[in-house]
């Protein structure tokens, strides 16, 4: 397994309760796939460099895992898919 690091960007207009329900449910794609999940670090509200989907701010969250390949995939699709989620990178450390 490989580690990895998940930087997302939650729509800042949700509730605290939509987020950590966000949090948690890619916590568990992880889990539920045989990864570990390093650490989750809830970074919050930040200005964007651009606004994006105009608004310049958003819930920034740092999620750091261990897994196979193929949970990335499964991350990629179900975060693109998400209205929740503005905007995110996976990078492999």
């Amino acid at each position: 397994m490989a580690k990895y690091e998940m930087l997302y960007l939650l729509n800042n207009d949700s509730t605290e309760d939509v987020k950590a329900a966000e949090v948690a449910k890619y916590e568990d794609i992880v889990k539920n796939a045989g990864g570990a999940v390093v650490s989750t670090e809830k970074i919050g509200t930040k200005k964007t460099a651009y606004p994006i989907n105009y608004k310049t701010e958003s819930y920034y969250v740092l999620m750091t895992f261990e897994a196979d390949a193929n949970v990335l995939t499964e991350l990629e699709r179900v975060a693109g898919i998400d209205s929740e989620v503005v905007r995110r990178m996976i990078t492999k450390l």
